[in-house]
Formats: C-alpha cells, structure tokens, sequence
C-alpha cells in the first residue's frame, strides 16, 4: 500500500525537504517534493494516488490558500499542515476547512509516521472505491449493451471492459446476424475515444471500384466523376472508432493500403500524395477465419497480424440457448416503444418455438421475430406453419400460400404503409411491391377506415 501512494512534500525549506525524504523514504514511502506550492498544484489531479504534506508560511501561495486549491481539486485528498509556530486558531481553521491534520514544527518522527500511514491508508480506500464504482458503473452500462446470460456473453463483456481502455486493433468473428456490430459499439461506447465518431463501413457492400475511394477519400478531379473533394471514412473516423465488417471482402490491393495506415497511422487520399495523420481505433469484423485465408492467399497475413492485437469470437445464437429469452425481451419491449403497441405475454406455444427454433438468423433474425409478436403476426405465422402439413398442392403452392399469408399480417399490421411493411418483413421496398404484385394484394384493402382510426 505504502508503495502506491506517494507523499508529496512542499516546503521553501531545502533543508527540512531532504531531512523528511530522507526519514520517510526509510520508512517506505515514495517521496516527491516541491519548494512552491503552485507546481505541486499542477502536477496533481483528481485522483493522484498521494498525500500531501505542506509547510503553511510559504512564499506566492501559503499552506492555507494550497489547502484551498486542493480542496476544490479532490475534497478526499489528504493534506496535512505543518508550521513553526503554535497557531492554534490556524489549526483550527485548517481543520474546518478540510485539512487531514495540522502538525506543529519540530515534527515528532513517530506522530508524523502515525498520520501519513493513516492517511495513506484512507487515500488507498478512496481510490479503490471510485475505480469500483466505476467499474460497476461500466459494467452495468455493458450489461444494458451486451444483453445475455450465457458464460461466453459474460466472458464477452468482460474482454470489452479490458480492451475499451486499451484502444487496440481487434478483430471480432461471428457469423452473420450474431451482433459483431454491436460488440464493435461497445467497444467504443467503452473506450478512451468515445469523445470521438464510431464509423461504420460494410466492406461486402460496396463494389471494387469504389471502395478505395470510401476509405481514403479523394481529391477533386483525381478520377472521372470526382468532381469535388470526399472525405473518407477513415478519415472521418479520426480521433474515434473505424469499423470494418465482413473485412474479409476487402480487395487485397486495398487491404495493402489499409496495412499501411495501420502501421504509419497516416492516409493519402486518391490523387494525392500529401500524407494525413490519423489517430484511431480500427475494429475488423468477419465470419470467416482471417488466419486460414491468410494461408489460402485470399486475405493478406500481414494485415491479419496488424489487426490481431486482440480477437473476440461471439458464438451464434444456437449455441447460447440461454440468451434468447433476455434478448427476445428486449427487442420486443423495444419494439412496444417504437411501434406503440401494448406488450403482449408471451404464450406457451410461443415459448416453446423461441427456444426450439434454431435461430439460422442469430440475433438479427430474433429481433425481427420480436417485432412480429408485438404487433400480432407471429401467432398467426406460426398456425400457418403448423397447417402446412393440410396444405394440398406442391412445395411451390405451399411456399406461395405462407409468403402471400406473411405479406398480408406485415401490411395489415402497418395499415398498407410500405415503408413501415417493408422493414417489418425485413426487405426492401421494391421487393415488397413485386411480392405483392406476385400475390395480387393491393396495400388500400389493408388501410384502416377514417372511423376506425378514430376508435
């Protein structure tokens, strides 16, 4: 404990500074002095790991206007007075306005042993009592972030409490739905640059051609079309969080420039030359394995080593039964809230699908699930599954039958309005409107009456 928390002497007096170094530092202390009060005060901050120890007639700024300074810095920080001359009134006034104790000149070796130990000792026990408020702060807010019950979600969350503060390269596996993305957010919502952007780019989804230009940026004129200057993500991301999903697509000429960023920590837009500082945190994801692609030729290694400071693998949904009920929770009273819909119970029936189902969707796909039962589909989407057995017809007819049924709750649900159907059902709304041209639905035949709007 002694060796954690230093004594801070502040005196004019070069004599008595060396004759108390040199008596404490037998003792075990760590010693750190200074013959004026304001270059203490600038060295020392909210929660130095120290006690101070101040003589009270010193030239510029007295004991009494230090312990003044020191009480608006840390009002938890020790320190102890020491003078010349028996002034009870300033001892008491000391003590009133927050000193630890007030000692007079000559100093008793053993009584000043005494006060520093025990001083130290509160210093160390109010320190270790913020870091575990934060700690417990920071884990409540991951628990809010991360939600699962499962030892790999417990082990998840605390592999982000110790990278956030880090700010290292990581790379996150998972197979596609299983939240790398929110794994990624966590990271930086954790970390040292949460001050700063989180930018998120899908590598998969975007073309070859374009996809140098989104991550450098360019110059204007540098290509056909560049007709003025962009600024790409990651310079955009510069001072916070770059997030790189399905890394795994990126060309290998791009990947050799991304490498170069990660080890100058400089980018050149295209069509320039003129080198940019960057200082960030890049965050890879992929479902595939870096290091056996590495090994195929179809993803550089050396950019796999760069990246692979620190990994985190999120197990898909199947694997992690125990967290689909927390999850399914709070998607559907998340949906409740967005769509303004009365939470409904869960049934038994229900029940027993959410945790037979398999979840080839991960996460993603259960949110989706959420959204259904709160707004009424998913019981009706399951009875239509059960009745597919009394279904005449092909496989063909079959499948139609339960799309046009699964079209009619999304629309009927939203009363026709396609934007909101389209995100209901998870697809886009061009393909909304050919499935419902397919099945001869009209979204005015799911509108709901000016009357019953009124209701």
């Amino acid at each position: 404990m002694l060796n954690t928390i230093k004594i801070v002497i502040i005196d004019d007096d070069q004599t008595i500074i060396e004759a108390l170094t040199e008596m404490l530092e037998l003792e075990g202390f760590q010693i750190e002095s200074h013959s004026r009060a304001d270059k203490a005060i600038a060295l020392l901050d909210k929660n130095s790991a120290a006690v101070v120890l101040s003589d009270v007639r010193m030239p510029k700024m007295d004991g009494m206007n230090l312990l003044a300074r020191l009480q608006q810095l840390d009002n938890e920080l020790p320190v102890i007075l020491m003078s010349g001359h028996g002034d009870i009134p300033m001892a008491i006034e000391a003590m009133k306005e927050g000193a630890y104790d007030f000692l007079e000149k000559p100093l008793q070796p053993a009584q000043l042993i005494n006060q520093l130990q025990r001083a130290a000792e509160k210093r160390q026990l109010v320190l270790e009592n913020r870091k575990l408020k934060q700690n417990l702060a920071q884990q409540t807010g991951l628990e809010a972030f991360i939600i699962g019950e499962s030892a790999a979600i417990k082990n998840i969350r605390q592999h982000i409490s110790s990278l956030a503060q880090a700010n290292v390269d990581t790379i996150i596996y998972g197979e596609t739905g299983c939240g790398k993305d929110v794994v990624a957010r966590a990271l930086h919502q954790f970390s040292l640059r949460n001050k700063g952007r989180f930018i998120a780019i899908n590598c998969g989804g975007i073309s070859e051609s374009l996809i140098e230009s989104e991550l450098f940026g360019h110059e204007a004129g540098s290509f056909t079309g560049a007709n003025k200057r962009h600024i790409g993500k990651i310079e955009a991301a510069n001072g916070g969080t770059l997030f790189l999903d399905e890394i795994e697509t990126m060309p290998l000429p791009v990947q050799i420039k991304l490498l170069r960023v990660l080890q100058d920590r400089t980018i050149e837009r295209v069509g320039s030359t003129m080198p940019i500082p960057v200082e960030l945190t890049v965050i890879a994801a992929s479902k595939d394995n870096l290091a056996q692609l590495g090994d195929e030729g179809k993803f550089r290694k050396d950019l796999f080593y760069r990246l692979n400071v620190a990994s985190l693998t999120i197990p898909p949904l199947r694997d992690r039964p125990e967290d689909i009920l927390p999850l399914f929770h709070h998607y559907a009273r998340k949906a409740s809230e967005h769509f303004s819909r009365e939470l409904p119970s869960i049934t038994p029936s229900y029940l027993d699908y959410l945790i037979q189902h398999q979840w080839p969707g991960n996460v993603r796909e259960l949110k989706n699930s959420a959204d259904r039962f709160v707004l009424g589909i998913s019981e009706n989407s399951l009875a239509s599954i059960k009745r597919e057995d009394d279904i005449n017809g092909s496989y063909e007819e079959r499948m139609d039958q339960f799309e046009r049924h699964i079209i009619e709750e999304g629309l009927r649900a939203t009363n026709g309005l396609l934007n909101e159907a389209a995100e209901l059902l998870d697809m886009s709304r061009k393909t909304l409107y050919r499935k419902m041209k397919k099945h001869q639905l009209d979204k005015q035949q799911f509108k709901a009456s000016e009357d019953e709007g009124q209701e």
